[in-house]
């Protein structure tokens, strides 16, 4: 089998942080064979679905939790009352680094890399939340460390662990519905406000909130009610839009599935929104409401492979093959593969392969397993990794790229949404008369750059807050 081969890719990146203590390349502790000992960066929301999956294990004890914001957390801190706590992560570097084997991500995506590098360095055992990064340079240089540090790392996708992924791709590999050409995604996302105008006001900071440290990498601004919680989502700089948020598990089929690796053109249309008659909405720091972006990739063992993503209420086109009240996917999202021989359709977070139209499920015969199964959770895999040394079902060898993936259809987003003035001055506009606007990128993932668009090459990193630097 051709397939894995693409999650050995990684590339060259600088290995360097500026805020990690100089005693960090030091001595681990080690821990008793049966137990993990972690620090939990992020123990509201999601962060705290982290904290009671770990939990779940009977195989981890919590040295230490951090959250920027006292409420949020307030259930973690309360599971686990003997943990130490923090709002700054970089308190459990100078406190705890010797007492931990490992450590969890779970907050917004504008801060993965920027915590985890250090800890990562220090070799400690990562999982991080998806999208593994905020930006391409992000993940690549996350993919990179995890190798030279031989640590067990695993991407916050939970899909990744189930049966129905790895059914998925026996199915195609199996020959059952040919050679894939084409697959067709799409989410329910985004299922919080999108599209909003630049926010110019501030608000008071609610009690408990660190806002400063929220912030992180990000520039500096007032604090506003539509960016927490969850709202944080829509806007560029600390969120991914509805792609960054469900295309790590989404896509994630077909990246496994067909190997896809890096996509070589990737172009986007979006929502555009009015302020009034013929006057376009300042919206440059905001994800657009819906967009449909289009990837190409060229792989070993498929060849030719268009991704087509439809997120904001846009769907895909519904197969003919598909009967009345059939569904494409479940109520987040899907996918389908359109193959020469036939169709394959996926859920969100499951994979629960299905072939089209449906009577095929009982005249041809399901192929046997021949991947590897998960037991338990996706969390408890990576435990399982680091205490008994078995495979994780998304290391970052192959999260990073995944990621990458995902990333380069924002990168096609940004490209519709930048306009630049006609006159020539200084291409702050955003009017939808002062075109270009939709583009083909061509991407050589190789050198990591956008070769036909030298702006894009702009959002392939960001700009960082001075003291929040990765490099």
């Amino acid at each position: 089998m051709k397939g894995r081969q693409f999650i050995k890719q990684t590339a060259g990146a600088t290995a360097a942080f500026s805020i990690v203590p100089s005693y960090v390349l030091g001595g681990c502790h080690v821990p008793p064979s049966d137990t993990l000992y972690v620090a939990c960066i992020g123990v509201g929301g999601r962060g705290g679905g982290i904290v009671r999956e770990l939990d779940a294990t009977k195989k981890v004890k919590f040295v230490a939790l951090c959250d920027v914001d006292d409420r949020r957390a307030q259930a973690s801190y309360d599971q686990h009352k003997k943990a130490a706590r923090y709002k700054d992560f970089r308190r459990i570097l100078d406190n705890h680094l010797d007492e931990i084997d490992a450590f969890t991500v779970g907050t917004p995506d504008h801060t993965h890399a920027v915590i985890a590098l250090p800890f990562m360095r220090a070799k400690k055992h990562a999982y991080v939340e998806k999208p593994l990064t905020h930006n391409i340079y992000e993940a690549r240089l996350m993919a990179r460390v995890a190798r030279e540090e031989g640590i067990v790392t695993q991407m916050g996708n939970q899909g990744s662990s189930s049966d129905g992924i790895r059914e998925a791709q026996e199915w195609i590999e199996s020959g059952a519905i040919g050679e894939v050409e084409r697959v067709d995604c799409w989410t329910n996302r985004p299922v919080w406000p999108q599209g909003l105008r630049n926010i110019n006001t501030g608000e008071p900071v609610p009690e408990g909130l660190d806002w400063d440290l929220w912030l992180g990498p990000a520039q500096e601004r007032p604090y506003h009610s539509a960016y927490l919680p969850f709202k944080w989502r829509g806007w560029w700089d600390f969120g991914t839009g509805g792609l960054g948020d469900m295309g790590c598990h989404i896509m994630e089929t077909p990246f496994r599935t067909l190997q896809l690796g890096h996509p070589y053109e990737a172009e986007a249309s979006c929502t555009t929104v009015w302020a009034g008659d013929f006057v376009e909405a300042n919206y440059a720091k905001a994800c657009p409401p819906s967009s449909i972006v289009r990837l190409k990739f060229n792989t070993e063992a498929y060849g030719n492979v268009d991704l087509n993503w439809y997120d904001g209420g846009i769907m895909p086109d519904l197969p003919d093959e598909l009967k009345d009240g059939e569904m494409i996917g479940d109520w987040s999202g899907g996918s389908v593969f359109y193959g020469t021989k036939g169709m394959l359709v996926t859920d969100c977070y499951s994979g629960n392969p299905r072939l089209l139209p449906s009577e095929r499920m009982q005249e041809v015969k399901k192929p046997e397993p021949t991947i590897t199964r998960i037991k338990g959770s996706h969390v408890n895999n990576w435990v399982e990794g680091i205490i008994d040394g078995i495979e994780t079902s998304s290391p970052f060898s192959y999260a990073g790229p995944l990621t990458e993936a995902v990333l380069m259809g924002n990168l096609a987003i940004k490209a519709f949404q930048y306009k630049v003035l006609k006159s020539g001055k200084t291409p702050t506009d955003w009017s939808p008369f002062n075109y270009p606007g939709r583009r083909k990128l061509l991407w050589d993932g190789d050198a990591m750059k956008v070769t036909n668009y030298d702006k894009a090459n702009d959002w392939v990193t960001r700009n960082y807050r001075s003291g929040w630097e990765v490099k």
